[in-house]
């Protein structure tokens, strides 16, 4: 810790999500970005300049005992070295999603992150966003009684490049892992079946890449409770997140989030502003809160909320789903 109180941090990755990352970190009063890390120097060195820090390796950001912590928001390929290094080092740990692609590889580095004894967050930021996070409390209060039954929606505004989704992993583990994520935040329970559907309507250069652009998939819980999430990576209209939980009850609904909430009446129609552009957009409130949260338990103790076994068990959801589409039909889960 700094003489003033805060912890020095190196980012992984200076791309999309690193520059938000970088900016959450700058604010934070219990944080100093000190290096950033990026194989494109260029991007690395820009980011590192706007906010007071240095560019580095990675050998020379883990092997200084003054780093207290690393943020990882690198591609996903690099995730899994990232983790075990870093926990290697001592260093705590906050780690965009996926933990890895392979299964086997991120158990990995769930071992070497219980073996260090280190802290190690990762990145599900929609538990944080506060439209989903003030659902989930009054879904606790049991305002709605038991839950029965979730609904998620989950579409991107325009499918990512051909070359992107041939690495991605596919639309499942890229995709819907938030989604697996959120359907275990908020039903609080494990699947004991999913059953996992799709296509590619209108979008054969997704096809042509071995994905799915549309995806339907049903997971049930050992009580019964159901979840039905469905997905785009197109929708001409913006980026629509949003979910819905039917209870005993009642109903609770978590709506999209748009720039204003400016309403329009006329005598021909009534309009809103579309939803929220893209996820850096839609998420720019709970990325900084994530953020927040990793810092109070380093700072305070305070557990995190979404550990690295949060991130295994989504990817074996995810894991299961692929099997499920390609076997088509319904599969059982190990609980």
């Amino acid at each position: 810790m700094t003489e003033n109180g805060r912890l020095d941090v190196a980012l992984f990755g200076a791309g999309r999500i690193g520059t938000i990352h970088a900016g959450n970190l700058a604010r934070h009063p219990h944080a100093r970005l000190r290096y950033v890390v990026d194989v494109h120097a260029p991007a690395a060195e820009a980011l590192a300049q706007k906010h007071g820090a240095r560019t580095a390796s990675v050998e020379q950001a883990l092997s200084d005992p003054a780093i207290a912590a690393v943020v990882i928001g690198s591609s996903t390929d690099t995730h899994a070295e990232l983790i075990q290094r870093a926990a290697a080092a001592g260093k705590a740990i906050f780690c965009e999603k996926p933990v890895d692609l392979a299964l086997d590889r991120a158990r990995a580095c769930a071992r070497a992150v219980k073996q260090a004894g280190v802290v190690c967050m990762i990145g599900f930021q929609r538990r944080f966003d506060p439209t989903f996070a003030a659902l989930k409390q009054r879904l606790e209060a049991g305002e709605i009684g038991k839950p029965e039954v979730l609904v998620i929606t989950s579409r991107d505004p325009a499918p990512p490049p051909a070359a992107y989704i041939a690495s991605s992993g596919g639309v499942f583990k890229d995709m819907l892992i938030h989604d697996f994520d959120i359907f275990r935040w908020i039903l609080g329970g494990e699947a004991v079946s999913v059953h996992a559907t799709g296509g590619c309507p209108g979008l054969p250069e997704v096809a042509a890449a071995g994905d799915l652009s549309h995806t339907a998939v049903t997971l049930r819980t050992r009580d019964g409770a159901l979840c039905q999430i469905n997905t785009s990576r197109r929708a001409a209209y913006g980026y629509d997140q949003r979910f819905e939980v039917l209870g005993s009850n009642g109903l609770l609904q978590a709506g999209n989030v748009r720039p204003t909430e400016v309403v329009a009446w006329s005598d021909q129609a009534i309009s809103s502003d579309k939803p929220e552009a893209f996820f850096l957009e839609r998420y720019r409130a709970a990325y900084a809160l994530e953020i927040e949260h990793f810092f109070d338990a380093l700072v305070n103790g305070t557990p995190v909320r979404t550990t690295i076994e949060d991130g295994i068990k989504a990817l074996e959801l995810a894991e299961l789903a692929t099997r499920s589409w390609r076997e088509g039909k319904a599969l059982e889960c190990a609980v």
